[in-house]
């Protein structure tokens, strides 16, 4: 696997200059030497060489490198921007280092617990060693989305979509299944010289066959997990009224109206209606 070096080069301008002096000089040369004839054989021969060391010219863009290959071997590459000369005959092959990003297409997997969903990311990532990008894969691209596709697959396998117990991470936490969504890229590209920067989530839904079950279930979720907060707010309430009222000696109260006042309170405070309050003029045990 080739690890990315820098691949040997000149300033263009200034090969170029001393191309067209040299040039000048062999025509010259050849000129005083041997007349007419002289002349034109400088010509061709200085024309041969002017051409074979014009292919060592190359052009790069700003954020971009070219992998110089010397009849198939990697001699290096160029990240600098602008016009340089590397080695003559040699082939140049353009690898991109600005950000890219691209989105997964919708996927349809069943999560951990068993129920089909539909998931999409998005992966923000750029080239970071032109050399593995070149030559550990085929094509970087195109393998940057296969893993990207089996790693959302994973991470949508690993966790339920919605989680009501504490301390299990759902897919719908986006923190944190981002970070683990990114790591894991992290570690399945490094092969090919390219870093994830970021990876999200952008699409999450159950399957159409389940979508009005699972609402029907997330909303009976709901009213459970509001009615038993209401339920213990409630029973502190109740138990601050107890002893507040043993502690002031307002009134005295047996097991028996204790557990008629407990029951009380509880329907009032817990009760999804309102109630209608009844007013007693006798005694409190009437």
């Amino acid at each position: 696997m080739e690890m990315e070096r820098q691949a040997f080069r000149l300033n263009g301008f200034l090969v170029l200059l001393v191309l067209v002096v040299l040039y000048l000089a062999v025509v010259g040369a050849g000129a005083a030497a041997g007349g007419a004839a002289g002349a034109s054989g400088g010509l061709v021969v200085g024309g041969i060489f002017f051409l074979l060391l014009m292919t060592g010219f190359t052009i790069v863009n700003p954020n971009d490198s070219r992998v110089v290959q010397f009849f198939g071997r990697y001699i290096g590459s160029v990240n600098q921007p602008g016009f340089s000369w590397v080695v003559p005959l040699s082939s140049r092959r353009r690898i991109t280092l600005r950000v890219r990003n691209f989105e997964t297409a919708k996927l349809k997997v069943n999560d951990a617990d068993g129920n089909p969903v539909e998931i999409a990311a998005v992966v923000v990532y750029k080239v970071t060693d032109s050399g593995k990008a070149a030559f550990a894969v085929d094509d970087y691209e195109e393998y940057i989305a296969i893993q990207s596709e089996a790693a959302v697959r994973h991470l949508a396998t690993t966790h339920p979509y919605d989680s009501h117990d504490e301390g299990r991470t759902s897919l719908r936490d986006g923190t944190e299944v981002a970070n683990e969504l990114t790591i894991e890229l992290r570690e399945r590209t490094e092969l090919a010289g390219v870093e994830v920067l970021e990876a999200r989530i952008t699409h999450l839904a159950y399957a159409p066959e389940i979508a009005q079950a699972m609402l029907v279930r997330q909303q009976a979720s709901q009213v459970v997990a509001a009615r038993r907060q209401i339920v213990e707010g409630a029973v502190g309430m109740v138990g601050l009224a107890l002893d507040r009222l043993a502690e002031q000696g307002m009134v005295e109260l047996d097991e028996d109206r204790k557990a008629s006042m407990v029951s009380n309170l509880l329907v009032v405070l817990c009760g999804d209606r309102a109630v209608q309050p009844v007013v007693n003029t006798g005694t409190i045990y009437g």
